[in-house]
């Protein structure tokens, strides 16, 4: 399963982690390997392992200069590839040895996309970065959110192919959580309408990116956008629902570095306020006493639904029904995934060489229930406020609610999808 993910593009941190850091590094766990990640003062982006090579000191420490990363102890110096280009007193004594050449580090390939920073950690040439809407699109705020759970990544994607969970985790108990909180006794009502409803029919779709899932709940038929259009998950470890996307990154075999990307778009003729940089914040999981923080929010009652489920979960104790064809589906299609690559190919869903190919990843390439008008705010849960959707606050709140309220006067006939 490594060997799979490290053929994909994995997000590593928010570039805004870089900037709020007075070292200039960040230090991240990523595929079971320790890392620093690193902007030199030419604005060149490094990975490198965290430790230096000499001693073992660590370079999350180390003194970012114009070109490279060089080691606080003994003043050893990397660039972005990994190579030694420094060794002050080896250089000195005896140069003629070139040591530095025994001494490189494990370095990746990085990119700088929507506001995060891109490790390739594969063999061979890396695919390009794939360009999928909500990290490209113009004229939009962004904001990143960022979770360290304890947990395998693969529970949290499997989530994503378990439709019925927001009728019951969401609509029911999620209600059911907001009002002990509040100090109210629950009145056990369930939703009605959007994902809270009761369930009626449930689909999924392998297409060419992933998985497209489908739902019809009470008083919606197959013309709903939920049924006819739904929306993907992008194989391997990618939720795009709306214009959000969640990176399922694994840390290792028991944590999850997962990374929520949350992008609005201007309405049309409007101008999205300027971000000189995405802010970042990483999501309070626990609280004080050490229970689950902030259950009266979407994200925050998935978070403790995985972790809940163990470090890694017991899939061979599970009684799966009708309600996880998805799931099954998923498995699949790892499996199949993995399957091409022991026979000595790489993976054939979302692997892009073609610049062309890379390009347009977005409705109707990738199916979405907003269609054409994903990235609008449709004011239809929470107004035309900003409400984040984990634990925690946007640091550019009023921008954000500044771009939601460009579409207050718009034709809402116009944006429900087929209507056009």
């Amino acid at each position: 399963m490594g060997e799979l993910m490290r053929q994909y593009w994995q997000p590593v941190c928010a570039v805004d982690e870089l900037l709020q850091s007075p070292f200039r590094t960040k230090e991240v766990k990523v595929l079971g390997e320790e890392l620093v990640i690193y902007r030199d003062r030419s604005g060149q982006l490094g990975i490198v392992d965290k430790y230096c090579a000499h001693r073992r000191a660590s370079l999350a420490y180390g003194v970012v200069e114009e070109n490279g990363i060089r080691c606080q102890y003994h003043g050893w110096k990397y660039d972005e590839t990994g190579r030694c280009i420094e060794q002050p007193f080896e250089d000195t004594t005896h140069p003629e040895d070139n040591f530095r050449d025994k001494c490189t580090l494990r370095a990746y390939k990085a990119e700088e996309l929507g506001g995060l920073v891109f490790a390739y950690m594969g063999a061979g040439p890396a695919p390009l970065l794939p360009h999928w809407g909500p990290l490209v699109w113009e004229n939009s705020v962004r904001d990143i959110a960022i979770a360290n759970l304890p947990c395998s990544w693969l529970q949290c994607q499997e989530n994503s192919l378990d439709t019925t969970h927001t009728e019951h985790l969401h609509g029911y108990a999620g209600r059911y959580f907001a009002q002990l909180m509040n100090g109210e006794e629950p009145d056990f009502r369930r939703g009605n309408g959007g994902t809270s409803g009761g369930h009626q029919k449930i689909g999924f779709d392998a297409f060419k990116h992933g998985i497209v899932k489908r739902r019809v709940v009470q008083g919606q038929d197959e013309n709903h956008p939920q049924w006819r259009l739904g929306h993907p998950i992008l194989f391997p470890n990618i939720l795009w629902v709306g214009s959000t996307m969640q990176f399922r990154v694994p840390a290792d075999d028991n944590h999850t570095l997962h990374i929520s990307l949350y992008t609005w778009r201007a309405a049309p003729g409007s101008e999205a306020p300027k971000q000189e940089v995405i802010p970042s914040r990483v999501v309070k999981l626990f609280d004080d006493q050490g229970g689950f923080n902030a259950l009266d929010i979407t994200f925050n009652q998935d978070y403790m639904c995985w972790i809940t489920q163990g470090e890694i979960a017991h899939r061979e104790l599970e009684k799966l029904g009708e309600g996880d064809k998805g799931i099954i589906l998923f498995r699949k299609m790892l499996l199949d995934q993995m399957a091409i690559m022991r026979d000595g190919a790489e993976p054939t869903i979302n692997i892009f060489r073609d610049p062309e190919e890379n390009t347009g990843l977005e409705y109707p390439v990738i199916p979405n229930e907003a269609g054409e008008w994903v990235g609008a705010t449709r004011g239809d849960f929470g107004g035309w406020e900003y409400r984040p959707q984990e634990a925690g606050y946007s640091r550019d709140a009023e921008k954000i609610t500044a771009t939601m309220q460009t579409w207050k006067d718009f034709n809402r006939e116009a944006m429900t999808p087929g209507r056009r």
